[in-house]
């Protein structure tokens, strides 16, 4: 009986030990476990770095194994799929889930309940940049839109689970900013609240492509345009929501997603031909040529857009470059951002000529600014930048004269970013403090 025990005690611990192996060798035989979406793992570790020999490298070594170990996506989906049958609950960390199996992207949920949102000042630069944009264009006979793409719980609350909604979503804020401004937007929150059906994923951040179809529509009628793509025939094909992909990196999602019938047509030029490239650039049967600026809401948007002009480029480049409209020769300039990220309109301050204002600023009397100044792309302009040295008003833009000229500054969290002709000076800003114009001299 005892030899028969200790048999059965060296089988139990030769099993546990193969167990214990299968992640380091499924890693050499079958290859590494590779991230899922919007995740970030460690990198293979390196040996050497530039200073030699690397002191971290157990510690890499230690990161890239826990993070890239044989098995690990099929043992986070089962953790979780198990969490949320027996717990009704999903802890990963990004994405929250709601009822009826949907799921929120985390990054919403302040925008959801009105809370943490961007200051009074912040929102007012944002606005103000916008209107920069539509001005820009405007002034150069190029027709301009932005639009917010709203986040999923802006729209569809019904399924989140119970929150206390303590103030107004950022959106909101800056829409009525850009009314007070006289500046025009799309506003896609009361195009898709318009509609009965849910034309978003439950288990993607995103609009299905029927909803996109809805949003292209819009913005093609707000820049003159008509089409009809939601109107067309759909049907349904397979589908992996990013989110679901997130919780359960190893499952297969059973979610449809609503394509259109007869897809939009369109040729790929130079650069990207994946939905998600930084740089697309598209022929359509359409008229006109059009500049967008998009984020990830545009892979499923760009389509059909490209189908409505002649030539498209579509940038997901955070930061809004409308010097590059008049290179592509564009008479057209689309923006869409997502509702969660109205934050970039000061993080990537867009990048145009500074508009010149008829004003006189006052004597720069309360003291001096280090404004930071680079050559800019374009020959016989110069690129300035600062920290303002005191707290604006809450609705003041700020102006900066080089000696030439007033101009008005793209804004920033904490200060400014202009493009201006280079001169020799004087130069100094100014901007409202309690009301009063003040102004600082530039050094």
């Amino acid at each position: 009986m005892e030899k028969r025990d200790r048999t059965l005690s060296a089988i139990f611990v030769a099993l546990i030990l193969l167990l214990c192996l299968i992640p380091s060798v499924g890693m050499a035989v079958w290859g590494p476990s590779q991230p899922g979406p919007n995740e970030v793992l460690a990198q293979k570790p390196e040996l050497r770095d530039e200073h030699g020999i690397n002191p971290a490298v157990a510690q890499d070594t230690v990161r890239y194994v826990e993070d890239r170990f044989f098995g690990r996506n099929q043992l986070i989906t089962l953790g979780r799929e198990l969490s949320a049958g027996v717990f009704r609950s999903v802890n990963a960390g990004s994405v929250v889930a709601g009822r009826d199996g949907w799921l929120y992207y985390a990054e919403t949920l302040d925008d959801y309940a009105g809370v943490n949102g961007l200051t009074d000042r912040e929102l007012y630069a944002a606005a103000r940049n916008v209107a920069l944009l539509e001005e820009f264009c405007r002034e150069r006979g190029m027709d301009f839109v932005f639009t917010l793409a709203p986040n999923k719980n802006s729209l569809y609350p019904g399924h989140m689970l119970p929150a206390l909604k303590e103030g107004e979503r950022d959106a909101e804020r800056l829409f009525s900013l850009l009314d007070s401004m006289g500046t025009k937007y799309l506003d896609l929150f009361t195009v898709f609240e318009g509609q009965e059906e849910t034309l978003y994923f439950a288990h993607d951040s995103h609009w299905t492509s029927r909803g996109a179809a809805l949003a292209a529509d819009a913005i093609n009628g707000a820049l003159g345009k008509e089409s009809r793509f939601f109107a067309g025939d759909f049907t349904q094909e397979a589908h992996t929501g990013d989110l679901f992909a997130m919780v359960y990196p190893a499952a297969r999602d059973t979610e449809p997603d609503i394509v259109p019938t007869d897809p939009p047509e369109y040729t790929f030029g130079s650069g990207g031909t994946r939905p998600d490239s930084i740089t697309i650039n598209t022929a359509g049967a359409g008229e006109g040529t059009l500049l967008c600026y998009r984020d990830s809401f545009g892979n499923a948007l760009f389509p059909y857009l490209a189908a409505s002009f002649g030539s498209a480029r579509f940038s997901r480049a955070p930061q809004y470059d409308l010097l590059l409209a008049s290179e592509l020769g564009a008479d057209t300039v689309a923006v869409e951002l997502v509702e969660r990220n109205i934050g970039y309109l000061l993080d990537y301050p867009p990048v145009l000529f500074a508009p010149r204002r008829q004003l006189e600023l006052p004597a720069p009397t309360a003291g001096e600014v280090r404004v930071y100044a680079d050559n800019a792309s374009v020959s016989g302009y110069a690129t300035v930048a600062a920290a303002l040295p005191a707290a604006p008003d809450d609705d003041s833009p700020v102006y900066i004269s080089n000696g030439d000229g007033v101009y008005e500054a793209v804004l920033t969290r904490d200060g400014f970013t202009a493009l201006l002709p280079a001169t020799d000076g004087p130069w100094s800003l100014a901007f409202y403090i309690n009301g009063v114009l003040t102004a600082y001299k530039a050094v």
